[in-house]
């Protein structure tokens, strides 16, 4: 199937799918003139990528474990793990980063609220 087809069927953007193909995350067959010819389990592929994208991990945390989940279930994908947890830490600072901005900006807000409230009526 051709590029366009492809990304009919994953919803994935052209750019996206060339994208991948730059990580090494997918690899189409070169016909002869040169357009990328790609696999019905290259749909697979993409909607995998995909789906560990929306989790927020990057193409370089995918490309670690892909193969494995690919051929395997993610239950057996040893690599899978490490990724997981460190992704939820880094995700435990933002939430806590965000909760301290957060009350910052509570607190400016009762201090204005204080000192001028006719600040706040509009």
């Amino acid at each position: 199937m051709k590029i366009g087809e492809l990304s009919r069927l994953t919803g994935a953007s052209i750019r996206s799918l060339r994208y991948y193909e730059e990580k090494g995350l997918i690899t189409p067959y070169r016909m002869e003139n040169g357009y990328r010819e790609y696999s019905p389990f290259t749909v697979e592929q993409v909607n995998t990528i995909r789906f560990y994208l929306e989790l927020g991990l990057s193409t370089d945390e995918i490309a670690g474990f892909l193969h494995c989940v690919l051929t395997r279930q993610e239950a057996f994908c040893r690599e899978i793990v490490p990724v997981y947890r460190k992704k939820l830490a880094e995700l435990e600072g933002q939430i806590s980063l965000l909760t301290r901005i957060k009350s910052n900006l509570e607190d400016r807000i009762r201090y204005i609220a204080e000192q001028n409230p006719q600040l706040l009526e509009e």
